[in-house]
């Protein structure tokens, strides 16, 4: 029986577009290919190869060691996280739709990669590496439209960021800006800074819409078009290399930390989705020469069009259709446990301490509502609003698919939809679940939900658990300026 690899190697179509990249190469003078997955915590990973190489590397891959899906990083114990030096060496195979020339430096391209177990492995050789999330995040969703007949979703995120200033020693030194919401000025002062942010963006395929100046220090919002789940998490992981490399250019630091103040807003990333029939690709230009386009013509497609299952089918025009309500029952059902996944770090739970700044809490759901961890924010659309900059982008968006299939499957109710302040309404009575409130809290919560745990098949669940916990062990095996501000002279 074929090999995953294999299959995916010979896939209709493959040996078109491989040739396809190569006429790229040529005619765009590159000279040099970034081969790129993503790591268990969402950091960009990968080899460099001449781009003489790439008709090889296309049908045999690279290879590095398994350990590098976990940053290749260590445990308090200095051992390796995940796997261990005598683990084998994965297999990455770069995907031609994906490549992309980089606008600041024309000789380069990149490509994301699908990755697999060595061919050489006695147990499942050559078969999908489930500690690459996105490679996951393709499959559940391609077998979610089986089972639920061509639903699939689509997703929007909204990317919060602060630029930072550096001091003399390149540690950071406060925001560009003041922390001031919505104001053009401030939003002005970074105009050089989001005008190439911009630039790049739109280049690389980015349908950008939108942007403003938030209410922290140097806090920058900017959105692109909301597209396939896979698609958009794509183009975020890109946004971030698109702004580090800006940071770079400005001697500033692109800083994606959830909470690096306290007393301002955090930098979330609500994920807006929806769930669809339908629909069919369409070519966006973003600025670019349809004709001369600097990277293969599947970065500027979004689709577009189809039924949109979230979209009311009552008098009501603030309430979901009945699939979508389902599927927001499945949400509201699991929330505790995907809460590990989008609030992903330590630093995290300052956004949901540090009150007034409208972070979600509390587990209920309710139309334009801000006191509530979700909403519907537009007819048509979900926000999940328990979720910062930090995320992994595809190992959210395959776990709220295993929740809005259990949803959909089990017919679970979200419950009423909450209009009021929840503050308020818990004044009145009523009683409502909190979100974990500390990283280690909500890797409990997770380590209890089987369900969200099918949004990590495989390796991946074993892995991340592995990493978060040991992050969770650091920071309470770690003493704090906190801790001697309050303790050193506390006796006698």
């Amino acid at each position: 029986m074929p090999m995953d690899i294999e299959n995916f190697v010979k896939q209709k179509g493959r040996a078109e577009k491989v040739k396809e990249v190569r006429k790229k190469i040529d005619e765009l003078g590159i000279e040099y290919l970034y081969l790129q997955f993503v790591s268990v915590t969402g950091k960009i990973m990968g080899k460099g190869i001449p781009a003489d190489h790439w008709e090889s590397v296309a049908k045999k891959g690279f290879q590095l060691v398994y350990g590098a899906t976990m940053n290749l990083f260590t445990n308090r114990a200095g051992e390796y996280l995940g796997y261990g030096p005598e683990a084998a060496e994965l297999v990455g195979i770069p995907e031609p739709e994906t490549m992309m020339q980089l606008p600041w430096d024309k000789r380069i391209a990149r490509f994301y990669c699908t990755l697999f177990r060595n061919r050489e492995e006695k147990e499942n050789p050559g078969g999908y590496l489930t500690s690459d999330g996105r490679g996951n995040l393709r499959r559940l969703h391609e077998e979610f439209q089986k089972k639920h007949k061509g639903l699939h979703l689509r997703m929007g995120t909204e990317p919060e960021m602060m630029w930072l200033k550096k001091d003399e020693n390149g540690k950071p030194n406060g925001g560009f800006s003041e922390p001031f919401c919505y104001h053009i000025d401030q939003f002005e002062s970074l105009r050089p800074v989001y005008m190439k942010v911009m630039e790049y963006s739109r280049a690389m395929g980015l349908d950008m819409i939108q942007g403003d100046h938030e209410d922290a220090p140097g806090q920058l919002e900017l959105n692109w078009m909301f597209d396939d789940v896979l698609r958009n998490a794509d183009r975020l992981t890109t946004y971030r290399q698109i702004c580090a490399q800006v940071a770079r250019e400005f001697n500033l630091i692109a800083c994606f930390m959830t909470k690096p103040f306290m007393g301002v807003s955090a930098s979330g990333c609500h994920h807006n989705m929806s769930l669809w029939r339908g629909g069919k690709d369409v070519f966006h230009k973003t600025g670019n020469d349809p004709k001369k386009l600097p990277g293969m013509k599947d970065n500027y497609m979004y689709i577009e069009g189809g039924d949109n299952t979230f979209m009311p089918d009552t008098d009501d025009p603030q309430m979901p259709g009945k699939q979508g309500l389902k599927a927001i029952g499945g949400i509201v059902h699991h929330l505790r446990a995907l809460t590990a996944i989008g609030c992903s770090t330590v630093n995290s739970y300052r956004r949901l301490w540090d009150t007034g700044f409208w972070a979600p809490v509390f587990a209920d759901w309710g139309f334009q509502n801000r006191t509530t961890g979700l909403r519907v924010s537009a007819p048509g659309r979900f926000e999940y609003r328990s979720v910062d900059s930090m995320v992994n982008p595809y190992i959210m968006g395959s776990t709220i698919l295993a929740a809005a299939d259990d949803g959909i499957e089990n017919n679970l109710d979200p419950g009423e939809p909450e209009e009021r302040n929840i503050y308020e309404a818990m004044e009145a009575g009523k009683q409502v679940k909190k979100l974990p409130m500390s990283l280690g809290e909500a890797l409990e919560a997770l380590e209890q939900d089987e369900v969200v745990q099918r949004g990590m098949p495989g390796e991946m669940y074993r892995l991340y658990h592995e990493y978060k916990s040991d992050e969770w062990a650091r920071f309470m095996s770690t003493v704090t300026d906190w801790d001697q501000e309050t303790y050193l002279h506390c006796l006698p």
